[in-house]
């Protein structure tokens, strides 16, 4: 193993990170079915609540190694403002994922960088322009198509799952502001560490242990999250936003086919029509993002060499 993975570190960054995204996806998709298959026997904040638990268990051994000294940090403040809106993200989505179609809810999801690049304007004061605000706009249509507002009513768990991907764009900004100086595993770690305290108050109240079946259901949910949140966070660190991010949306076709074999779930034409318009968009903002990002870094490059060239003799 430790032969592959040394081989693995010299492979090209954008194999790398294909890679990385590809597990990301499966892991995410994964914990999907079996949050949905757990929160048949548990509410789901308490599933949200062991996956927390247990996300924290698997991480434990990284924390042996680096010690506490990997937590060290100046920016607690953030991390506590990343775990607020952690939390609201969780437990809105494990709760809609608890009771509408799966694929839906996925398709819905993808609205993060959306509100992420209000998020990112709003808060980090990035310069956004007309081309990544008219994909915005679009892909906001996509959504209209999946609800279909005034042909039938607006489910009270989409909405919840539009309040989780807002939620998760914030905090993804909150983890651009902290990849600047943070380690990823200690990213990971402070978040598991926040969520369980808070996912633990509001578990109490619809309190249930699990049966055998289910703690195996539930210690799936904590690996496979653990894992796709390690492999997101890596390749986006390894390659670019706009290279890896179309494999995040692998997840759609996976959660697709295994709704439809587990629970007969289908989704209607209008349904997949929402979630292409939504992904395009959100793929063009991903590319545009990257050839801004691209341009900064030149401009920052001639500016540097400005002065050494006026220097020469």
């Amino acid at each position: 193993m430790r032969a592959i993975l040394a081989s693995a570190a010299s492979w090209p960054a954008p194999v790398q990170g294909a890679l990385l995204m590809t597990g990301a996806a499966c892991a995410f998709s994964l914990m999907i079915i079996l949050i949905r298959e757990a929160s048949e026997t548990l509410h789901p904040f308490v599933v949200a609540f062991w996956r927390n638990a247990f996300g924290l268990v698997f991480m434990l051994p990284w924390l042996a190694r680096v010690g506490l000294g990997g937590l060290k940090t100046g920016r607690l403040g953030l991390y506590t403002l990343r775990g607020m809106a952690g939390i609201v993200a969780m437990l809105t989505w494990f709760y809609a994922l608890s009771v509408m179609p799966i694929a839906e809810a996925v398709s819905l999801s993808f609205t993060v960088p959306l509100f992420a690049t209000i998020a990112a304007a709003a808060v980090l004061r990035e310069v956004v322009r007309a081309r990544r605000w008219t994909a915005t706009a679009v892909g906001f249509v996509g959504v209209l198509v999946i609800l279909r507002p005034g042909v039938e009513a607006i489910s009270p768990a989409a909405l919840l799952v539009l309040v989780s991907s807002l939620s998760i764009a914030v905090s993804v900004v909150m983890i651009k502001m902290l990849s600047r100086t943070e380690n990823s595993n200690a990213i990971v770690v402070y978040m598991v560490l926040f969520l369980t305290p808070l996912s633990f108050v509001p578990a109490l109240f619809v309190w249930g242990w699990p049966d055998p079946a289910t703690w195996l259901l539930l210690i799936g949910i904590g690996l496979a999250g653990t894992l796709g949140h390690i492999g997101f966070t890596n390749a986006m660190r390894v390659a670019d936003a706009s290279a890896v991010l179309p494999l995040d949306y692998l997840r759609l076709p996976l959660v697709a086919v295994a709704g439809y074999a587990l629970y007969g779930e289908t989704m209607d034409l209008a349904g997949w029509a929402g979630a292409a318009i939504i992904i395009a968009a959100t793929l063009y903002i991903a590319r545009r993002e990257a050839v801004v990002a691209r341009d900064d870094r030149r401009r920052q490059a001639a500016e540097i060499s400005a002065p050494a060239l006026r220097e020469r003799p």
